[in-house]
């Protein structure tokens, strides 16, 4: 009855067109839905929109379980000394096997043959994306465009705490928008380094490996991620800005230079579409030195290969022409130079596998590759000696009346010499990519190094004052960097086309260099986390006042 009513009979005799489109409209939204809800359950939009939070990059990440790594630093040493014979630790090589050599097919690390990543244990499916002079005393020895409808698939680290980063400034931590930076993964970045091996007027011979022939070029686009935030790319700009009208000096050995050079390739940028500036060489043997003008920004390097006072002359027992070292008198250069810094970037240890007397007190109290009397036990060995020189040359720094910047300790750089040290045979030859997660073989050398320098800076943060203006970070690229295996120059050392890269019939492999980093390639991240540091300080120090 309701039907036949007079008023629903005139609705629909005098709108009957409106009727049909507004059916035909709701069909159509309907089935736009059930459309819509069929693509949402077959394509999850969760990695595209990641997408856009980590960048335009295709990350293929590897997950780095950063055990050993004390970024907290308190905690790490606890008890004596520990004594380790010099015998084990004249040479930092890792004890891994014979070299294997990769496969040009092999995918990623994370993909298995069916371009599937584990993410979690699971499986998810995802394409593949595609010299200046070295220095007084020195002795040791294209980008690419990201292509559109990439998709990034993300692999999380654990979580890790933040709030016992040391810091010379009692009580002071991380702020809530800042995270650690050593604990994360690397992940494969198709966009590739800001620079090239070409664009880059700096880069010592030995470092250009491209240069060199090197024929792969996937080493230099692994990129670091922080588990709990990014990393972001080097922002030349950015650096010059925050940097305007201050200093950044880069002391210790041939890989504090390298991170040098490795700046100022970065703040070059000579590439085929961008350049900030070319800077003006303002150095000399004793210190060089960098300016860029526009913001007068200096990049300085003094070289020291143990940061502690050094001589060579006649000493007690120890005879004219080898290396002393005053453990507890640091280099005098440094403190000299050091209130023409605001920024400095600390870096040795390898110089401590070399010969050398240590003196204490002006005793002499042991040696590295030296000791007259083998019937009688040194006090101090080279693990010990490193330790101790960590800790003077901070506390010097500390406690300089007329320095106040920012010191930024970057921890032991580690070598990857398998089957041998450096001059018994050590490989790494035909590495090509990141270590798989699980796969690192700890090497003891590095470990107990890394050890060393830690408890050093602990022991010169306890003894800093808590009005002094001098900041201390430990910048832990330790335990991350030995995962990469694949950055440094191996038997790809020099330009001379006959040069020897394969092993030999018997298995022996060639001369090669598994210490210092391709430029570019993976020393550029230290410059990310000395950038993202000095931004924290800045800003910190804003929010502080």
């Amino acid at each position: 009855m309701a039907l036949g009513s007079p008023k629903v009979s005139i609705f629909g005799a005098a709108f009957p067109a409106k009727v049909s489109t507004i059916a035909i409209a709701i069909g159509g939204l309907a089935s736009f839905f059930v459309f819509g809800l069929l693509l949402r359950l077959s394509y999850p939009i969760g990695s595209s929109v990641s997408g856009v939070f980590y960048g335009n990059a295709t990350p293929e990440l590897v997950q780095v379980p950063l055990s050993l790594s004390n970024h907290t630093v308190e905690g790490l040493y606890t008890g004596s000394d520990v004594s380790v014979s010099d015998q084990n630790l004249t040479s930092h090589s890792s004890s891994g096997g014979p070299d294997a050599v990769a496969s040009e097919n092999i995918p990623p690390p994370g993909f298995d043959s069916d371009k599937k990543l584990l993410v979690d244990g699971k499986e998810e499916t995802a394409e593949k994306k595609t010299d200046i002079g070295s220095g007084e005393g020195e002795g040791e020895g294209d980008t690419n465009v990201s292509k559109a409808g990439d998709t990034p698939s993300v692999v999380s680290s654990p979580p890790h705490d933040d709030s016992k980063t040391a810091s010379a400034e009692p009580g002071t931590g991380l702020f809530k928008d800042e995270c650690d930076l050593y604990q994360g993964s690397w992940f494969y970045d198709p966009e590739g380094p800001v620079y090239t091996n070409n664009s880059c007027p700096v880069i010592t011979q030995m470092q250009n490996c491209q240069g060199n022939g090197r024929s792969d070029k996937g080493y230099e686009n692994w990129r670091w991620k922080p588990s709990q935030c990014d990393l972001p790319r080097f922002d030349a700009k950015k650096f010059l800005e925050l940097m305007r009208g201050k200093t950044l000096a880069f002391i210790g050995d041939s890989v504090a230079r390298n991170q040098m050079e490795s700046m100022l390739c970065l703040l070059w940028q000579a590439n085929c579409c961008f350049q900030v500036e070319t800077p003006v060489n303002r150095g000399s043997r004793k210190m060089q030195r960098w300016l860029f003008k526009s913001s007068s920004v200096m990049i300085a390097r003094i070289w020291s290969s143990w940061l502690v006072h050094q001589f060579n002359e006649k000493f007690d027992y120890a005879p004219e022409g080898v290396t002393k070292l005053k453990l507890d008198l640091p280099d005098e250069r440094i403190i000299e130079a050091l209130p023409k810094f605001d920024v400095v970037v600390l870096s040795s240890g390898h110089w401590f596998a070399k010969q050398s007397v240590y003196i204490l007190n002006d005793e002499i109290v042991g040696g590295q590759l030296w000791w007259p009397d083998k019937s009688k036990p040194m006090k101090v060995n080279n693990v010990e000696a490193f330790g101790i020189s960590v800790e003077t040359i901070l506390k010097s720094v500390a406690t300089h009346p007329n320095y106040t910047g920012l010191t930024i300790v970057r921890t032991w750089s580690p070598d990857h010499y398998e089957g041998g040290a450096w001059n018994t045979g050590g490989s790494c030859t035909g590495k090509e990519e990141p270590i798989l997660p699980g796969k690192l073989v700890k090497n003891g050398f590095t470990e107990i190094m890394h050890e060393k320098q830690a408890t050093g800076f602990n022991r010169a943060v306890e003894g800093v004052s808590e009005s002094s203006k001098v900041k201390l970070k430990l910048m832990d690229i330790t335990e991350a960097f030995g995962y990469r295996h694949d950055g440094h120059p191996g038997p790809y050392r020099s330009p001379d086309p006959n040069k020897i890269t394969k092993r030999g019939p018997d298995g022996r492999p060639p001369p090669q260099d598994c210490l210092h980093w391709c430029m570019p390639g993976p020393v550029d991240t230290w410059n990310e986390m000395v950038l993202e540091l000095i931004r924290r300080d800045v800003e910190g120090g804003k929010r502080n006042s």
